[in-house]
């Protein structure tokens, strides 16, 4: 069955990965990716400006998701939307700005607009209860979009993203020593991961995939 995807995040550094995946998927048939202004996407993209600050943001969005549920196909929202490098250095107010606020608003839209699926990137460990700033906002993102209500949503929490310029190589070296959910995962490996959860047939309701889990999508 065919599909598009409306995807906020994409031009970051997993969001890239979600949308070469997405492009290399034969019943993908529209990637439109929301951006802040046009980048050097791939020109099979359709990309549409919106900005994520202004107090009409989840009703532009939810208007685009309508025109893209009208043409037919299904539709999955994605979201990618992350800060990639420096979260030490931003406050707790302005991370949540971006991760909480822009992202909860976009899921918000796009559930609006009739979107019943949706893959939201997170963090290993993610809960609004760590004592670890990065860690409680990711928590609390996720809580964000699960309070949405879409029918099928779809976390992935991976661990120490490996491809990623944000990520010292010798981090990505060490973290294939760490076992588990919080070692080294290739991000073309979760760009991949999003694509088959999204577009194989799931249960409804939340489903979490770590590490190990999003591997194993990766290679079906």
């Amino acid at each position: 069955m065919t599909f598009r995807v409306l995807i906020a995040g994409g031009t970051g550094q997993v969001g890239s990965a979600v949308v070469r995946a997405l492009l290399d998927c034969a019943e993908c048939k529209e990637v439109v990716a929301v951006v802040r202004k046009e980048s050097s996407l791939d020109s099979r993209v359709r990309q549409v400006v919106l900005d994520s600050a202004a107090a009409t943001f989840e009703a532009d969005v939810t208007k685009l998701a309508k025109s893209c549920v009208e043409l037919g196909d299904a539709v999955y929202g994605v979201s990618c939307v992350g800060l990639g490098k420096g979260t030490a250095s931003w406050s707790e107010e302005d991370l949540t700005k971006l991760e909480v606020g822009v992202v909860g608003a976009f899921a918000r839209g796009c559930r609006a607009g009739g979107i019943e699926r949706f893959g939201l990137l997170s963090a290993a460990g993610s809960t609004p209860k760590s004592r670890i700033k990065y860690v409680r906002v990711m928590g609390l993102k996720e809580d964000a979009v699960k309070a949405v209500g879409f029918p099928q949503l779809a976390i992935f929490r991976p661990g120490i993203i490996a491809g990623n310029v944000h990520t010292p190589g010798y981090v990505s070296v060490l973290g294939r020593l760490i076992p588990g959910s919080y070692g080294t995962i290739e991000q073309d490996v979760i760009g991949r991961a999003f694509v088959r959860e999204l577009s194989r047939s799931a249960p409804a309701g939340v489903t979490v995939l770590e590490n190990r889990a999003m591997k194993e999508r990766a290679r079906s």
